[in-house]
């Protein structure tokens, strides 16, 4: 296919831009016509995907709306209602499908998801403080001139900085952000193992589709998409939760079973994710982490389950391998090419190193993000087919080790072989290590759209 046309893309859309800090800004529109204008002189703020040349930017703006935002700004109806249902019924309104009860119930959100007030999401990233501040600054000044939006609250993200340096590691310890797909026509540096595994045992980029409106996907279908077509066209559907990790409870449940586990606890914590804590796959280093293969762009994410069958290297319910089971499922890996997602998104609170007293009340966790054409068909399907329930991991009604909702009575199995050093093991009374704190569907326009709604040319005919 031709090049995509990067500049009518947002930048968040087509990169992860890598920068250490910032900051998600949450607004109410008050009025259709004022709102409609703030847009119109937000436009021009917006960072799209053209390619930087040298350095990056200081800071970076992107904007999405939930469907009651489209709704607010007086949208025409038939586009209205010809978004997916899933994005027009919002995430809180979804929570069965999702498995969002118990301690993640929309009751016990944080307030300003309770309701259907959000009407926007403005992202904001910083090369540093002072940057992230200045178009902080720089962005309420346009939002109190044109006053066509409030803000109801504002979220701090950051990656965790040790000794000085940022990196991508997350408060469990663990090295992150290995696993985004490449994408026919996305200009990025691609790595072994994060297209579609090809039946010669290369990768390829999956189909444009699968990640933006208006292109064919990977069944050769368009996704649904609201019209008119070029209302639709380059935009894509984000996924906002904030995950609240319980760090006190995490290490005092890895500390306890690694007692009885013979493999040691660094171990039993790579045999939870799939990778050792500095991201070496245990697929490929079973016995020991090693930086050469974490670090080493050509083999991090190169590999597979198919040989492995059995879960003794990778448990087959290994966080990396539930999310993304590649060829666990056989096929040559070809059913999942249609779940997969992209992810963005920064920890947030701040980082405790091992031995530093923590509490589970400590606000820290991780702001997680994901693009997709389809909600339902992407992630609404990972979320409650392969992190709630584990039947297509051959692990019944067991949720994912991570994320699941365990409410103490999870279990995760190790499935491990005769060795000393990898044996057979299962963790029970699983507690809940991750809470949803709330979030929302958003839909996250092309540049061409933005200016569609700020001049009132939404036109379904």
């Amino acid at each position: 296919m031709s090049k995509l046309n990067e500049t009518d893309i947002q930048g968040f859309v087509l990169r992860g831009y890598n920068l250490p800090v910032a900051r998600y800004l949450f607004l109410h529109f008050e009025d259709a016509v004022r709102a409609c204008k703030l847009i119109g002189r937000l436009l021009g703020e917006i960072t799209t995907g053209q390619r930087w040349d040298g350095a990056k930017p200081q800071s970076t703006v992107n904007i999405a709306f939930t469907h009651r935002g489209l709704q607010r700004l007086e949208l025409p109806d038939a586009t209205l209602l010809s978004f997916p249902v899933e994005f027009q019924q919002g995430m809180r309104h979804r929570s069965e499908i999702l498995g969002d009860a118990g301690v993640n119930a929309p009751e016990r959100w944080d307030e300003v998801w309770r309701g259907d007030r959000v009407h926007a999401w403005l992202g904001i990233n910083g090369l540093n403080a002072e940057a992230l501040e200045a178009r902080c600054a720089a962005i309420l000044a346009i939002l109190q001139q044109a006053a066509g939006a409030s803000l109801l609250a504002s979220q701090e993200a950051s990656s965790v900085f040790i000794d000085g340096t940022a990196t991508t590691k997350e408060h469990f310890g663990y090295t992150d952000g290995f696993g985004n797909p490449d994408y026919l026509g996305v200009d990025r540096n691609s790595q072994p193992g994060q297209g579609k595994l090809m039946p010669d045992g290369t990768w390829a980029p999956l189909a444009t589709g699968e990640l933006l409106l208006g292109y064919a996907d990977e069944a050769g279908e368009l996704p649904v998409a609201p019209v008119p077509h070029l209302f639709a066209s380059n935009g894509t559907f984000m996924v906002y939760r904030k995950l609240h990790q319980n760090l006190a409870t995490f290490r005092s449940y890895l500390e306890q079973q690694s007692t009885l586990y013979g493999g040691g606890k660094e171990k039993l914590a790579a045999k939870f994710i799939g990778r050792w804590r500095d991201g070496t796959p245990i697929e490929l280093s079973p016995d020991g982490p090693d930086s050469a293969i974490a670090q080493d762009p050509k083999r991090s994410t190169n590999f597979t389950y198919g040989a492995d069958a059995e879960g003794t290297r990778c448990p087959m319910g290994a966080h990396i391998r539930r999310v993304h089971p590649r060829d666990a499922f056989g096929f040559n890996g070809r059913l999942i090419n249609r779940r997969r997602i992209t992810r963005r998104g920064l920890p947030y609170g701040r980082f405790a190193s091992e031995g530093e007293p923590v509490y589970d009340s400590d606000e820290r966790g991780v702001i997680f993000m994901a693009l997709n054409a389809s909600i339902s068909r992407q992630f609404e399907f990972v979320q409650q087919q392969w992190i709630q329930y584990g039947n297509d991991a051959r692990l019944g009604n067991d949720k994912d080790m991570l994320l699941g909702n365990h409410g103490g009575h999870g279990r995760f199995m190790v499935q491990g072989d005769t060795s000393r050093t990898n044996p057979p093991f299962i963790c029970s009374d699983l507690p809940d290590f991750v809470e949803l704190r709330g979030g929302e569907y958003f839909f996250l326009p092309s540049i061409t759209a933005l200016g569609m709604i700020a001049l009132g040319l939404v036109d379904p005919r």
